[in-house]
């Protein structure tokens, strides 16, 4: 590349693709550098989970491109979290919400976690997650997560979307504004005697030639895994899920700013509220159930015998490093973790950014590929460890699926660590910096709404009234701060043509 921006190709649209191709050109685009798509016609999106993180919102905030521009064409809905229902048959803890942080959560989280301390030691005091942040009562309430003028503390949020429809859009505002697509097949990699692609060839011979390329080429992986033989490293002995039975049916009744997700007999299925449609799937591992049973469990659940289900093998796990010579690989080519958390986009955007910063940190050289490829993997393990922990720490009972997952051993020593901090009652900050450090996949907060949410406190019978000098957090306080938080929220209907109107400021 001679110190100077590459000419990156990239293999494969789809959200994955043209996420980075937005992020390639707008970081290069304009010094010399080039971006070209090629795109099979031929080849779909696979589209599992149509949900996201916050970052997919500062994914388009840094292009510039306005939830006015993108949301309708793209029948989006807003996320402040997911609701998990059944995943625990404690009493009292058959459902938590995993909220998306607030800056008002600086006043709650901290009570939160005083009394999720003194619950984890046997005291009774409230410590259920959903009665401490201001994300989970938007949702309850279903309120959009956009403040009035004068309430300065919106929390994050991500989005629900068509996944189809995201992909065209990118494509197309990538395409006006310089990036190249090529709608074409490609037969072969053509790899020099030194190991670089040099060029992808069409199926009618064409060389598409480019300094530099990026994989999104789905689970087949066609030039990092196929051609160059990167590693894959499965995830199957701690994620049991490899399926997915997917029926998309129409609105029922109110739609709230969450997603859900609800047990299963070997599995869980989501319900995406989209502005067309409501997304549903059945997340299932195939050694405890057949893809006959797990439709017609869905079906059931959904009360509905109507519509075409779409059946989905995932690849679960990653390559050992994405950054493979002059290729890096990204989406489902790099790897997939099962879409419990809507994880999928946040890869692709964290890994794009921080390949744009480490190759134009090393001068257009592979001076931070080692670096890089180890906060790849880190992040995926981390996430890997957060899902796995939803598994390891279920509270269901009866059914194989979920005994085996309680009962499953292969875990990371980093998971183990988390665990052990939380049952010996080790300060919970403390312990996740130490294992996992400043970068860690997941906050307190999450890993704290994790195991307060399926009620991981000794059993009831073996609670205890605080002693006189030991005091909880202020409950009535904190509901009163999301109380009158919320009301400088509007009232949210996704299949509203216009924008809520402001709420009445509490001030």
């Amino acid at each position: 590349m001679n110190g100077r921006p590459p000419r990156c190709v990239v293999l494969g649209g789809g959200s994955a693709g043209w996420i980075t191709a937005c992020l390639l050109h707008q970081a290069w685009g304009g010094r010399g550098g080039s971006v070209t798509v090629v795109e099979s016609p031929e080849i779909g999106i696979i589209g599992v989970g149509e949900g996201s993180t916050p970052q997919l919102k500062a994914f388009f905030d840094q292009l510039g491109i306005s939830e006015a521009e993108w949301m309708e064409p793209c029948e989006a809905t807003f996320k402040l979290g997911i609701r998990f229902t059944g995943w625990s048959e404690r009493a009292g803890f058959d459902s938590y919400f995993h909220p998306f942080p607030s800056p008002v959560d600086l006043h709650t989280e901290p009570a939160f976690v005083q009394n999720c301390t003194l619950a984890r030691r046997g005291f009774e005091v409230p410590a259920h997650p959903d009665d401490w942040f201001l994300a989970t009562r938007l949702a309850n309430d279903a309120k959009a997560p956009q403040a009035s003028p004068g309430f300065p503390f919106a929390p994050s949020y991500g989005y629900h979307f068509n996944a189809f429809k995201l992909g065209a859009y990118l494509r197309d505002w990538a395409v006006r504004r310089g990036v190249v697509h090529r709608p074409v097949s490609v037969a072969r990699v053509e790899v020099s005697e030194g190991g670089d692609v040099q060029a992808l060839v069409t199926a009618d011979g064409e060389r598409i030639a480019g300094d530099f390329f990026v994989d999104c080429s789905g689970f087949r992986s066609l030039v990092v895994q196929e051609t160059l033989g990167e590693r894959f490293i499965p995830f199957g002995d701690n994620l049991f899920n490899d399926r997915a039975v997917v029926l998309p049916t129409p609105h029922r009744g109110p739609l709230r700013p969450q997603t859900e997700s609800i047990a299963m007999r070997a599995g869980w299925r989501w319900a995406i509220p989209l502005t067309s449609r409501v997304g549903n799937g059945y997340v299932y591992a195939s050694r405890y159930i057949s893809d006959e049973e797990a439709e017609s469990e869905l079906r059931a659940a959904l009360d509905t015998t109507e519509g075409d289900v779409r059946f989905l093998r995932m690849k679960v796990g990653r390559v050992e490093n994405s950054w493979r010579g002059n290729c890096l690989a990204a989406g489902l080519a790099q790897g997939f973790i099962e879409p419990l958390e809507a994880t999928a986009l946040h890869i692709v955007i964290a890994t794009a950014t921080e390949f744009i910063r480490a190759l134009e940190g090393g001068g257009f050289t592979p001076r931070h590929r080692g670096a890089f490829n180890r906060s790849i993997a880190a992040r995926y393990d981390g996430i890997r460890d957060y899902i796995v922990a939803h598994y390891r720490l279920n509270g269901r009972s009866g059914l194989p699926y979920w005994t085996d997952n309680a009962a499953n051993q292969n875990l990371s020593d980093r998971l183990k660590a988390v665990m052990t901090a939380w049952f010996t009652h080790q300060d919970m900050n403390e312990a996740l910096r130490q294992i996992y450090g400043p970068q860690s996949a997941y906050s307190s907060l999450s890993w704290h709404c994790l195991f307060a949410g399926y009620g991981a406190f000794p059993a009831a019978d073996k609670q205890q009234p605080l002693p006189p000098g030991l005091r909880g957090a202020d409950a009535a306080q904190v509901k009163r701060i999301l109380t009158q938080s919320a009301m400088n929220f509007a009232g949210y209907d996704p299949l509203a043509r216009e924008a809520p109107p402001q709420a009445a400021s509490a001030a």
